[in-house]
């Protein structure tokens, strides 16, 4: 069976091409339920208008298929709550300058 943490590792691959930082790092990924191989991410994305969002979802879903253990992966998208820069751990909030 799969874990969280492997799951959270293999979302680490997807980048949101703005900030160039994975959704892990950026605080995206909210709540990771799992239950034998079927695996159900709820993530977030950085603006409701993001242009990207159906790529970074189908990245998202690929990414947590590809965990040894998952048969099948569902990403639902949340804005609640919203996403903030809060969210990404502050050594890299200052990092960024943020």
């Amino acid at each position: 069976m799969p874990t969280e943490a492997e799951v959270r590792k293999a979302l680490r691959k997807v980048k949101d091409p703005e900030m160039n930082l994975d959704l892990v790092v950026l605080g995206l990924i909210y709540e990771v339920r799992i239950d034998g191989g079927r695996v159900e991410v709820t993530m977030s994305l950085t603006s409701p208008m993001c242009p990207v969002a159906g790529q970074l979802l189908e990245e998202a879903r690929a990414a947590v298929e590809t965990v040894p253990g998952v048969e099948h992966a569902e990403v639902e998208l949340t804005f609640n709550p919203m996403w903030t820069p809060d969210r990404i751990p502050a050594t890299i909030r200052a990092a960024l300058g943020i």
